[in-house]
């Protein structure tokens, strides 16, 4: 079991990418960072592009070695992309497999391309994503909603996406 919260090197790490390295200067708002969800927004191409990142509270699997993990939920309003559902696992993927998100009782499939995994439609939320590795390691990590609300209001906000 690795356990990960809004503390942790790897979560600290995201919000270092999300400055800078290309996104155009992401800001962040501490406002929004609560329970481990926060809200980032920046300009892609003179655009908005707003999301909330989260890393897993638990994390389960029997791998020796693990890249960061983060669940997020994308809106690019100019391109008419609301509620995106991607996570990165922290290793790639097995080629032409599926990972499994779970919200509650119900599941959905996500598509996988390398170490990243989207939900094919907007319908899915999330708390549990199952994913097996290249080298066939199984893994399960564990998002609260806790504080999710408050973030995802926030990049609602930023990106004027009326709900």
């Amino acid at each position: 079991m690795h356990e990960q919260g809004p503390d942790s090197p790897q979560f600290l790490c995201l919000r270092c990418r999300c400055r800078g390295g290309g996104t155009g200067g992401a800001a962040r708002w501490p406002q929004a960072d609560r329970h481990g969800w926060t809200a980032y927004s920046y300009a892609e191409n003179g655009q908005p592009v707003c999301y909330v990142a989260a890393a897993p509270a638990k994390s389960d699997g029997k791998y020796t070695k693990r890249g960061d993990v983060f669940m997020l939920i994308t809106h690019r309003p100019s391109q008419k992309s609301l509620d995106v559902v991607s996570f990165v696992a922290g290793y790639p993927f097995k080629p032409e497999s599926q990972a499994e998100l779970t919200v509650g009782k119900d599941k959905f499939m996500l598509f996988v391309k390398e170490e990243r995994a989207w939900a094919p439609d907007d319908k899915a939320d999330s708390t549990i994503v199952r994913g097996t590795s290249s080298r066939g390691t199984a893994t399960v990590d564990h998002f609260s909603l806790k504080g999710f609300a408050r973030a995802y209001d926030a990049i609602n906000k930023a990106c004027k996406v009326k709900r």
